[in-house]
């Protein structure tokens, strides 16, 4: 029989009888492939528990530095919209007695005729009563009803700015007394007056609070 060499050996075997020899590669080469593979795994895992590392310690990375900025928030007061307060009443719609407890003649008389050039409508003018007679050491007194205590008496105050304010919830009906003590002089000048029921009126601004990052 004769011998032949199968195509693409390059001589390296030649065929004998009726036998052709197994075409398998070489079991180094699949050991050295088995090996590369082991070691990429191995590494592989050691990278990630690397990471896992650095993670605990830093802190998680970017979360943890977003955790430490929402930490370091601020709290800050910012002003909000304004509030209207409470509809007062004009000078024209109150009613003001005059009552003198001093020892000083004529003060009640001259105190209602200021207020009145002032726009307050006058009621009673003459000498407080025995409960307040001579017992008033600072400028004055203002007494109205209860309802008065946020509406009229806030008015008249600005009249007076020192005078004392004092509620009586027996009182009937809606004029309010300006009851002159030792202490008066004359009747908040007139531009400061002014300013003062301006003021009152005007809306008052309300804050809140807000967090800033």
């Amino acid at each position: 029989m004769s011998m032949l060499t199968p195509p693409g050996m390059g001589g390296q075997y030649r065929i004998t009888g009726d036998k052709y020899p197994r075409m398998r590669p070489s079991r180094r080469r699949g050991r050295l492939v088995g090996v590369v593979v082991a070691c990429g795994a191995v590494l592989g895992v050691a990278g990630w528990g690397t990471l896992q590392l650095i993670d605990v310690f830093t802190g998680g990375g970017a979360d943890a530095s977003a955790a430490g900025a929402k930490a370091g928030c601020s709290t800050k007061a910012s002003p909000a919209a304004t509030v209207s307060p409470a509809v007062l009443p004009r000078p024209a719609q109150i009613t003001v007695n005059v009552f003198n407890a001093t020892t000083r003649s004529g003060l009640a008389k001259t105190t209602a005729d200021e207020l009145k050039k002032r726009g307050f409508r006058i009621g009673e003018v003459g000498n407080a009563g025995p409960q307040y007679d001579k017992k008033v050491t600072g400028t004055g007194v203002l007494l109205g009803p209860a309802a008065s205590l946020n509406t009229s008496l806030p008015v008249l105050a600005t009249q007076l700015t020192a005078a004392e304010r004092r509620t009586d919830a027996a009182r009937k009906g809606t004029a309010i007394d300006l009851i002159i003590g030792n202490g008066f002089k004359a009747l908040t000048g007139r531009p400061e007056a002014t300013r003062e029921l301006t003021a009152l009126a005007a809306p008052k601004p309300t804050a809140t609070t807000k967090k800033g990052c």
